[in-house]
């Protein structure tokens, strides 16, 4: 059944969907993993995660990742995962594998990726809440913006990243909708400087003057 806010409930269950996004200082998510994953724009920076990575910050995300009941990704981000994880047999890849995959596009119609499904919209990305205790993304920026926007993102997990590029996409652009968070979790600090945050959603945003202002 539906509840008021049009969330999916089965058999009792209401999941949430964490978005995990590894950003810059200056809010870049393009092309965090290689130099040739995501070029457009003439991005010139693709693989600045690695060198401000270290092995603490890798193992938390892959705790992150083993946390994962479902996973959902956009139609680009989707693309990146299916040519590499399905050839890997580490801890990481064997979750990515086994468990069910999720991917927005309105031009997918053969996944090569095995146990995947191909939904048409973000409205149908939420409804996986009342299907999964735990649905995480990576990546997929345009598509955490569409679920922003749709106030259908439970935890947003920022990994940030003591770097700045000037260039790049940007999670939070022009047309963010105004929204307020609150931390879900101690923030945690890595070795190099990277930082976990976890938000959740907080209501809209307030105004008030400040004192003496």
């Amino acid at each position: 059944m539906l509840d008021s806010a049009g969330t999916l409930f089965q058999n009792g269950r209401v999941g949430i969907i964490v978005a995990n996004l590894f950003v810059t200082l200056d809010g870049v998510y393009q092309a965090p993993g290689g130099r040739e994953e995501d070029t457009e724009g003439d991005f010139a920076f693709g693989g600045w995660q690695a060198p401000v990575s270290d092995d603490e910050a890798g193992a938390a995300i892959g705790a992150e990742i083993g946390l994962i009941d479902a996973l959902l990704l956009g139609r680009k981000t989707y693309d990146i995962f299916a040519a590499y994880w399905p050839h890997q047999s580490d801890d990481i890849g064997r979750t990515l594998n086994r468990v069910p995959k999720f991917v927005v596009s309105s031009t997918l119609t053969a996944p090569s990726w095995a146990g995947t499904t191909v939904l048409p919209d973000a409205a149908a990305a939420g409804r996986l809440r009342g299907e999964y205790d735990q649905v995480h993304m990576f990546g997929s920026g345009v598509l955490i913006r569409s679920l922003l926007a749709a106030d259908l993102i439970d935890r947003l997990h920022l990994w940030l990243y003591p770097i700045t590029l000037g260039q790049g996409k940007r999670l939070f652009d022009a047309g963010t909708i105004p929204a307020s968070f609150s931390l879900a979790e101690p923030a945690r600090t890595f070795p190099k400087g990277a930082v976990s945050l976890v938000y959740e959603r907080a209501g809209d945003v307030e105004t008030r003057d400040m004192p003496g202002a």
